[in-house]
């Protein structure tokens, strides 16, 4: 389910695929069909992938995709089983090639399908305030409340006993049951994914949703970013504070707490239990394992156990911290 909300225009001869990406040597036997683009975890026989870092070895060794995009010295790190497609700039030819099942992605303009919800059938079902409008393919469970001037736009679904606050936009997200949202929080939009050009910046497509599971709390002016090609992932029972950035492909694990203006950047994971102070900064593409607690203001630039304590920049044991500023 990594794009429940954004249309597949597949499937697509992989000999056109191969034209997009311009690779004029490479020579295939069977015109085959490719059905779809996603990551090498979910990846099944007759998808194309893409594999550009060696961080993401163990799980490229077994994906399921037929086809790879990749560099020349990632190879050997592929399951033999999938075909190499050798670029270049991976992200940048992983970008086309999503960009071409999936248009619609590239786009997150206002919603023009909304309507005022008493002009909809929550408008006898659903507690709100003035100016709310709801959009097309949305869906409210029971004794859900929306404050004012709120706006949920397409492709939302909220589970029973929900509260929206005002001043809210949501769109391209699965809310599950008991979930509070507070005031001026954005999510759903895409994420700051794009390629630098001189003359134009190229916008990477984020074909993913956001996901809050059951029982947590998202603090006032709060951003979410859905996923670019996975999901961005709330785990039940998880509290965020205010002001705080969720990018694009983060997944946090459940009974987890963030305090005030944490920013966390794209395709970091996050176990059970973790504990962030107010402040700090987790950079892209980390684990952060069960039972971590992050000191306020620290700055974690890479990967942290299980039942760690780490503060200070770069973020360390928090007992050599404390040593180190006596």
């Amino acid at each position: 389910m990594a794009n429940p909300f954004f249309k597949n225009h597949g499937p697509f001869k992989i000999k056109e695929l191969i034209e997009t990406l311009r690779l004029k040597d490479f020579v295939i036997k069977n015109n085959l069909e490719v059905l779809d683009i996603k990551d090498l975890l979910n990846s099944e026989k007759g998808d194309i992938t893409f594999f550009h870092s060696k961080k993401y070895k163990d799980i490229a060794k077994k994906t399921k995709a037929s086809f790879c995009i990749i560099t020349e010295n990632l190879k050997d790190d592929l399951n033999k089983n999938c075909i190499p497609l050798v670029v270049r700039n991976v992200l940048f030819s992983t970008s086309l090639i999503t960009s071409k099942f999936y248009p619609e992605s590239l786009y997150d303009n206002f919603d023009d399908t909304v309507n005022f919800i008493n002009d909809t059938k929550f408008k006898n079902t659903v507690k709100s305030g003035k100016n709310v409008l709801i959009g097309k393919n949305v869906s409210i469970g029971n004794n859900c409340s929306i404050g004012h001037n709120t706006i949920i736009e397409k492709n939302v679904s909220i589970g029973d006993n929900c509260s929206i606050g005002s001043n809210v936009i949501i769109r391209n997200t699965i809310i599950k049951k008991n979930i509070k949202i507070l005031d001026n929080c954005n999510i759903g939009k895409h994420g700051f994914g794009f390629f630098p050009n001189k003359d134009n910046n190229i916008r990477y497509p984020h074909i993913g949703a956001v996901i809050i599971e059951s029982n947590c709390e998202i603090g006032c002016g709060s951003t979410i970013d859905r996923g670019s090609m996975s999901n961005t992932i709330i785990g039940e029972n998880t509290y965020l504070d205010n002001q705080i950035h969720i990018a694009h492909n983060v997944k946090i694990g459940k009974n987890s707490i963030i305090a005030g203006q944490v920013g966390i950047a794209g395709s970091s994971t996050l176990g059970e239990n973790v504990k962030i102070g107010g402040q700090a900064g987790i950079s892209g593409h980390l684990k952060i394992g069960n039972n971590v607690e992050i000191g306020g203001g620290s700055g974690v630039i890479k990967d942290i156990p299980d039942n760690s304590k780490v503060m200070g920049y770069p973020a360390k044991n928090f007992r050599d911290f404390l040593k180190e500023n006596r």
